[in-house]
């Protein structure tokens, strides 16, 4: 169940983020955007893998 909601929760930063995206196109924020969107992936689905 968490897993699921983890990526229920990274679907929704990325559409927020993506909207920001499209309707403000600019290199600058799509390059903070971009880093935002690696750096919450790293934290959610590498960094918090299940110890084995």
């Amino acid at each position: 169940m968490e897993r699921i909601l983890t990526i229920i929760a990274f679907i929704v930063l990325c559409g927020f983020l993506g909207v920001l995206v499209f309707k403000l196109p600019r290199l600058d924020l799509g390059a903070i955007v971009a880093i935002t969107v690696a750096m919450a992936f790293y934290d959610l689905f590498i960094h918090k893998r299940p110890a084995p």
